[in-house]
């Protein structure tokens, strides 16, 4: 039973820069923020959760049944991560490409204390409370000063590789049209490494930077011992409401411009493209096929089709596709049925992660997993861990990757220009704190 008191805010973007200056000593950290951007299925406008009480560490092996029990036999709020190669328990897959993040496939924790925003109102729910202790630690938060910025510095440092050259890249996407001409699949989502070796970094420092430059509506921080992600993803994976749930997949990228009139024209003709609206319309349909495994008969709903949602790096085209789920489907068997998320992987699923497995060069791990929580209801909100630094402090290794959807009207040329325009914040950020 948690033991909780409400607080109000007068300064709630101040607050919110203490609040996560003061979790730098935790061992255990989730951060979610959703950075004020309209979202009519946002329960809360940022959580944060610290002070693992319990937690659960595990590889790919039957991974979604040790989550469950986990989750039915904590019943609170636990919060976490789903990495990319959990596919290998949801199918009969393997990942042997290169992992130099070395990340557990699946991480969740209890946490002792649970910060809940919403407008101005904050939540606080703890765990095991000692005396006055909610009251000391908000105090606490509230008496920390932010340090003005300071001017970033901006010589570029040289640390950051391609785990591909350009050359390489273009031959990849190239064997994946043959693929996709031969009739093995219809799409598939292809990745890259970008990452830096023996680097010391600052993460709370990165996550900033990088919220700063993106500001997304499922932005999250991650430290669970010596593991790290800043994230600024616009993507919702999957979320659940008492019997609803919902997905959002994003396929479809056109870079912001500084002219109003050239960005308006980049958002329009990004709903014209028929290349970038086929990538969209056949991951929505996936979505879909996942939904329906638990979802009440004739209940799927496309609720929008390649909607242009625009964001402070990119304009994206966004489905939102609902369902209404059968009686007595556990919420961890939602996850499972439809991980990994269809924006991520292609169509037909399995067949496009066997041929992602066999051109990716690295392992893709949390980078296009999921990080999110359930609540004590079993009900959830996950996003999809893209537009990502992650960050191995104890091998001090970092890495970002970038990828798009491939298609038979792929033209190799520009695939790579869109990764390098989605690269962008998170080079700009590494380039800036290495």
């Amino acid at each position: 039973m948690r033991s909780n008191k409400i607080f109000e805010l007068s300064n709630v973007n101040l607050f919110k820069q203490k609040l996560l200056s003061w979790v730098s000593g935790f061992r255990e950290v989730v951060w979610l923020d959703s950075n004020a951007y309209p979202d009519k299925y946002r329960q809360y406008d940022a959580i944060l959760a610290v002070e693992a009480f319990t937690a659960i560490k595990t590889d790919a092996v039957e991974a979604f049944d040790k989550l469950k029990e986990y989750q039915q036999t904590t019943s609170d709020w636990i919060f976490g991560y789903l990495s990319y190669d959990l596919k290998n328990d949801t199918e009969n897959l393997k990942s042997k490409n290169y992992d130099g993040l070395d990340f557990p496939e699946l991480y969740f924790f209890q946490p002792q204390k649970l910060f809940l925003l919403k407008g101005n109102q904050l939540e606080v729910q703890y765990l095991r409370v000692v005396d006055d202790e909610i009251d000391l630690d908000f105090s606490a938060i509230n008496d920390i000063v932010i340090p003005e910025k300071t001017a970033q510095k901006h010589q570029k440092s040289t640390l950051i590789q391609s785990r591909l050259s350009k050359e390489e890249y273009l031959q990849k996407i190239e064997n994946m049209l043959k693929h996709i001409h031969r009739g093995d699949i219809y799409e598939a989502n292809f990745c890259q490494e970008f990452y830096a070796e023996n680097v010391e970094l600052e993460p709370l420092q990165i996550f900033n930077a990088l919220n700063t430059i993106s500001n997304p509506p499922f932005a999250s921080f991650l430290k669970l011992e010596n593991y790290h992600a800043m994230c600024a993803s616009p993507e919702r994976y999957i979320q659940k409401m008492g019997n609803k749930v919902v997905s959002q997949p994003i396929k479809g990228t056109a870079a912001r411009h500084a002219d109003p009139k050239i960005d308006v024209e980049n958002a329009q003709n990004l709903t014209e493209d028929l290349k970038e609206r086929s990538e969209n319309i056949m991951i929505a349909d996936l979505v879909r096929n996942d939904l329906s495994r638990t979802a009440k008969k004739g209940s799927v709903k496309v609720e929008e089709l390649c909607e242009v949602y625009s964001f402070k790096q990119v304009h994206q085209l966004i489905s939102t596709i609902s369902a209404e789920l059968q009686d007595d489907i556990a919420a961890v068997d939602v996850l499972e049925s439809t991980f990994p998320m269809g924006s991520m992987t292609g169509a037909p699923k399995i067949s496009a992660m066997k041929i992602i497995e066999d051109l990716e060069e690295t392992k893709r791990g949390l980078y296009s997993g999921a990080i999110g929580y359930f609540t004590p209801a079993a009900d959830f909100d996950f996003n999809v861990v893209i537009r990502s630094i992650l960050y191995n402090s104890e091998n001090k290794y970092a890495s970002f990757s970038v990828g798009g959807a491939i298609t038979a009207q792929s033209k190799p040329e520009k695939e790579y220009e869109e990764c390098m325009v989605k690269a962008r914040a998170m080079r700009q950020v590494l380039e800036e704190n290495i």
